[in-house]
């Protein structure tokens, strides 16, 4: 796996380490001199006059280049990025003037549902409008670092320089030392739920500038349209805003600091965490401090998918995407049921490109979940290879006029080496050779 992140740096030294320390940070905003106060603090502990940073041209500009970057949908006006990058400069201009006279509006947020992966669920997700993506992407530069300086350690998710891979690694070295009583808790549509008001005094702990806090405030009360219907949510922050995850973090940062306190080794991505222990009394005393914290919050855990495992018995657990069992790890049921449905809509029987252009939309597939899984027990992958020959084995059945599914006989008719020399991507040599590597 990767290397693991350096932790969030303590006291400054020289100007280079500072530079160097936090060269995430957005260079129009966090001056040198800025970046010196987040290492040694700045006075109270609060930070003022802060807005006139968000709004600089300087910052809407590289605000406007990571949106542009991660294109995505049109919000409720129906602006799209191309519609916005045919006029840069006036729309910049326009959100630099609303900002800094205080006339700027958050629009109402697109609500959509999409598929749960594994599920026939749905869960919601919010579209701001382009204009109030790069607003929140420019507001997220100049406040990230100021609550990132004092984040805790084992929090993984929608944090610079950190990831999903670091926390699996983080889980395995804990269960590898015999923290194989494990809590996994599941907050109850956590995103939906996070009470307002609490969440502003937090922002407030740390942030003094007014007309930062009303903006924040704005965003959360933003009307959200959901087809025709609109209204204006009294609670949480929509998933799918840029200034979302940031706020996540900041509510459940207390939890992290409170279970750290108590010594618990507990691993975080975003709202989904597993608290490791050594015994079972030590994860029903995790769980019970969870209870009460969650209860005094204003969340709730949720009754069935919050449970205590033992690890290193048969029924595991899951977390981002892996099963975790008896020292051993592999994908989730959900992970190989979402690649598969991939896989399916690649590999229908009628479908009329060449079997060469089949095996490269395939392989994109196959790489890409590889890079993710490839830490999985071995056997996984020689499964799925094989179910995707099958998949090409059965489209080549049916265009020599046989029907049903690959049988038996195929498999001599195109034996695996037939496919390995049109290309197709095998995981198990990729493992294989993954794991000589240094």
């Amino acid at each position: 796996m990767e290397e693991r992140p350096a932790s969030v740096p303590a006291k400054a030294t020289q100007a280079g380490d500072v530079t160097g320390r936090w060269a995430w940070t957005e260079p129009s905003v966090w001056t040198e001199r800025m970046l010196a106060a987040l290492d040694n603090g700045v006075k109270g502990g609060v930070w003022f006059s802060l807005i006139d940073k968000v709004f600089t041209p300087g910052n809407l500009h590289a605000a406007w280049a990571k949106v542009q970057a991660n294109a995505g949908a049109a919000g409720v006006d129906g602006q799209t990025i191309e519609a916005f990058g045919k006029n840069t400069e006036r729309y910049l201009e326009q959100l630099h003037e609303q900002l800094r006279r205080g006339t700027y509006q958050p629009q109402p947020v697109r609500r959509v549902w999409i598929d749960k992966p594994g599920s026939t669920q749905k869960r919601p997700l919010g579209i701001p409008t382009v204009r109030d993506r790069v607003v929140q992407t420019a507001l997220r530069h100049v406040l990230e670092p100021i609550w990132e300086v004092g984040f805790a350690e084992h929090s993984y998710g929608f944090r610079p320089g950190r990831g999903c891979k670091d926390a699996l690694r983080r889980v395995e070295q804990l269960l590898q030392s015999g923290h194989t009583f494990v809590v996994d808790a599941d907050l109850k549509s956590y995103f939906d739920t996070i009470p307002h008001n609490r969440l502003l005094a937090l922002v407030k702990q740390k942030i003094a500038d007014s007309r930062v806090v009303s903006l924040i405030e704005a965003y959360l009360k933003a009307g959200i349209l959901d087809g025709l219907e609109g209204w204006e949510p009294e609670q949480g922050t929509p998933q799918g805003a840029v200034i979302s995850p940031l706020l996540s973090n900041l509510y459940l940062d207390d939890l992290d600091q409170t279970m750290a306190k108590s010594g618990y080794a507990m691993v975080r991505y975003a709202d989904d965490f597993v608290i490791l222990c050594r015994s079972q009394a030590e994860a029903e005393a995790a769980l019970a401090v969870v209870r009460q914290w969650v209860d005094g919050r204003g969340l709730q855990l949720h009754p069935e998918k919050t449970r205590l495992v033992d690890a290193s018995q048969k029924g595991g657990f899951d977390f981002l995407g892996y099963h975790f069992e008896r020292g051993k790890h592999w994908p989730r049921r959900k992970s190989l049921q979402k690649v598969k449905d991939k896989l399916r809509e690649q590999t229908r029987r009628t479908n009329g490109y060449s079997l060469e252009a089949i095996i490269q939309k395939v392989n994109r597939t196959l790489v890409g979940w590889f890079g993710y899984f490839k830490h999985s027990n071995k056997t996984t992958f020689a499964a799925l290879d094989g179910w995707v020959r099958r998949r090409l084995r059965s489209i080549l059945r049916k265009r020599s006029g046989r029907r049903g599914l690959s049988k038996g006989s195929d498999h001599q008719r195109w034996p695996n080496a037939y496919f390995a020399r049109l290309g197709l991507y095998s995981l198990k040599e990729a493992h294989a050779l993954a794991c000589r590597s240094p």
